[in-house]
């Protein structure tokens, strides 16, 4: 770039691995979702600049933000990201006519004996499903369309389908309230890789 700037592009399944792919503007392709990384010319530094972006074309090159890279679940190797819980889920929500005010995902590793782990996703409604597991199963097959390797572990029994925790109203404003971060640049992330902020919004369940 003019600016002694060269752009690097890591697949967003490979950039917790050791040895990444680093791919140049060149090699991009269309509807991946990569890492973005800056380097100078020389290669003395790089830097991810924590956002992950799709390149929706390559003539000419157009990108669009997708996420966060740290807002993923990949407890078992599924890789999952923001943007493909958000389809999953407004898809399907659009659908059935449900309306949702707020959501968050996480992996719950620790399932009841005799079950498998599972992702829980807690969800705040607006108007809600007549019928939550038939709306959870449309969501789960939403996202194993988009995910391969979720679908993998769907398909080979490693995960059970997802669970979703029906919240009470104001549950993400209550939350955020309650630990000083209403308003601002503050927003619930749609994924954690940890139960942190799941434990918390058990309380909230309806």
């Amino acid at each position: 770039a003019d600016a002694g700037i060269f752009y690097e592009f890591i697949p967003a399944d490979e950039y917790y691995n050791e040895n990444p792919t680093r791919l140049s503007l060149a090699e991009v392709k269309v509807d991946v979702n990569y890492a973005l990384i800056l380097n100078t010319t020389a290669g003395l530094w790089a830097y991810s600049i924590g956002d992950t972006v799709k390149f929706v074309s390559t003539n000419p090159y157009k990108i669009l933000v997708t996420g966060r890279i740290k807002h993923f679940i990949s407890a078992f190797g599924e890789h999952v990201i923001g943007e493909e819980v958000e389809h999953a889920i407004l898809s399907v929500a659009n659908a059935e006519g449900v309306e949702i005010t707020e959501f968050t995902v996480a992996p719950q590793v620790n399932a009841p004996e005799g079950e498998l782990p599972f992702h829980e996703w807690f969800v705040e409604f607006e108007k809600a499903p007549t019928d939550l597991a038939a709306f959870a199963k449309k969501v789960d097959e939403a996202l194993q369309k988009k995910n391969i390797y979720y679908f993998d572990l769907i398909e080979g029994k490693i995960l059970q389908p997802l669970i979703i925790r029906n919240l009470e109203k104001d549950a993400f404003v209550n939350l955020m309230r309650a630990e000083g971060k209403l308003g601002g640049q503050n927003k619930v992330p749609r994924l954690s890789n940890d139960r942190k902020l799941a434990d918390v919004l058990e309380r909230y369940i309806s």
